[in-house]
């Protein structure tokens, strides 16, 4: 009797553990700048590109995620007709690659996947990643053949309004076998911006709760 309520225990806990990861979202999160040491966060717009104008559904969703881990961040939005003490350009998009059977999932972890082809893109600023994020861009998971393998990704970058200076970029990514969704991408965002305004280049490791 002692082994079986052992055993539902731990079942139980193994439940527990197994649900809390779906409700969760690991990222490779980089983060750049020059944010003034004991400066506080101030009033915030989100400025669109000439390309974002006529914002969609889509545009306004990420915009909306964006916003909450700005606002989770310390930032508050401006409001109406005022000025902003800083303005933020956001951007995000899904990358597909299709493994032919003859690639060899050896390689992959050396140089990184091959993205052939850009599935969605949401337009945003300056998305080249240069040669430092080389191996540490590989997609994690379970080598199938003939799989598609996704990565998302989502970028934000914050000026300073009355100097136009850039003070603080953050660039979140993860890689699955399904594209994602817009809460997804609205965890990225949350990732990307959870240790503001401490930087660190080097990607590592980030975990936050999905919307």
């Amino acid at each position: 009797m002692t082994h079986l309520r052992l055993f539902a225990a731990t079942a139980a806990l193994t439940l527990a553990a197994g649900c809390a990861s779906l409700n969760t979202v690991s990222a490779d999160v980089s983060t750049f700048g020059t944010w003034p040491a004991g400066q506080a966060p101030g009033s915030y717009t989100i400025e669109r590109l000439p390309s974002q104008q006529n914002a969609d559904a889509d545009q306004l969703a990420l915009e909306d995620a964006a916003s909450r881990a700005l606002e989770q961040a310390g930032f508050t939005p401006a409001p109406v007709g005022s000025p902003s003490d800083y303005t933020v350009q956001i951007g995000a998009r899904i990358s597909a690659q299709q493994r032919a059977p003859w690639d060899d999932p050896m390689w992959w972890g050396a140089w990184g996947p091959r993205w052939s082809s850009l599935s969605w893109y949401q337009p945003g600023w300056g998305w080249g990643y240069g040669p430092g994020y080389g191996p540490g861009w590989g997609v994690r998971g379970t080598w199938a053949m003939d799989a598609t393998d996704y990565r998302r990704e989502v970028g934000v970058l914050i000026r300073e309004r009355a100097s136009g200076q850039a003070v603080y970029e953050a660039r979140a990514q993860s890689s699955g076998v399904t594209r994602g969704s817009t809460a997804l991408l609205g965890a990225l965002y949350g990732a990307a911006l959870k240790d503001f305004p401490q930087v660190q280049s080097k990607p590592h490791t980030v975990t936050v709760q999905l919307p």
